[in-house]
């Protein structure tokens, strides 16, 4: 397993400390938005803890975990979770909220991992890997650090949503390609420029069985419940009887066996 910190500067390792991440400008705001909000709070990170299912005991990385609030439900379920994250900023959220003892540490998802093989028994990747142009390295390094059997859970944005939001704009973008967008985010008092990257679903389906998994759940989970009378006001639109929108998509995926010459960034 990964280095447990000793010493209180030690809980936060940086893999470069001079780069500045876009989230870094944000991370103070962010983590406020995150706490509260519609789509995190009451939509994506419950349908990820009910995806998880009981985790009591088991070794989970939670890739990108920003702030660390699904790390911080994770811990209380029983987990013994690392997080990482590109963003220094974003980790001192993190630490702030989990403490000292929690392991954490920044790592970019597009480069190796910091990792032995066979690390984890579950991988959390939540809302970040439509951050990424391409996604075969990394879930080549995810496959590697989950054992045979472990669980990858992804939630990224829905390729549906994303097409229907840019027509509505006035675009003309093609489903079927992967393409970029840029976003504006000020949050906090500071804006800083995202770049997302967005692909139809085969491509997504195609990339996880590539890297050797197998897709066990695709799910497009309702909003929980008492979000209707919290955003009454986001929520107006959708009918009573309606529990869910067109928003994010979530993959529950099982690792297969990884062989040697499959993973050359293994430690």
């Amino acid at each position: 397993m990964a280095r447990m910190p000793t010493t209180p500067e030690d809980h936060v390792e940086t893999a470069n400390p001079s780069a500045l991440n876009a989230y870094d400008m944000i991370a103070e705001g962010y983590t406020a938005e995150n706490e509260t909000s519609l789509l995190n709070a009451y939509y994506e990170r419950p349908a990820m803890l009910e995806l998880a299912g009981d985790v009591t005991g088991r070794r989970i990385l939670d890739a990108g975990c920003g702030s660390g609030p699904l790390f911080a439900a994770l811990r209380d379920r029983g987990a013994v979770v690392t997080g990482i994250d590109a963003s220094a900023g974003m980790l001192e959220q993190a630490r702030r909220r989990l403490g000292a003892d929690a392991e954490l540490r920044v790592a970019d998802l597009a480069g190796p991992l910091p990792f032995p093989d066979e690390a984890f028994d579950d991988v959390t990747a939540s809302l970040v890997l439509h951050y990424l142009e391409d996604w075969g390295p990394t879930l080549a390094e995810l496959r590697r650090v989950l054992k045979p059997g472990g669980r990858l859970l992804v939630s990224v944005d829905h390729p549906f949503s994303v097409v229907l939001f840019q027509h509505m704009a006035g675009e003309k973008p093609n489903y079927f390609e992967t393409r970029s967008r840029t976003e504006e985010w000020t949050m906090g008092g500071q804006t800083a420029q995202l770049k997302f990257w967005s692909r139809p679903l085969h491509a997504m389906t195609d990339a996880f069985a590539a890297a050797g998994f197998r897709v066990s759940v695709i799910s497009e989970p309702p909003f929980a419940p008492e979000a209707r009378e919290l955003f009454s006001e986001e929520l107006r639109e959708i009918e009573p009887t309606r529990t869910r929108f067109l928003c994010f998509l979530f993959f529950v995926l099982e690792a297969g066996q990884a062989s040697r010459s499959d993973s050359p960034r293994s430690n």
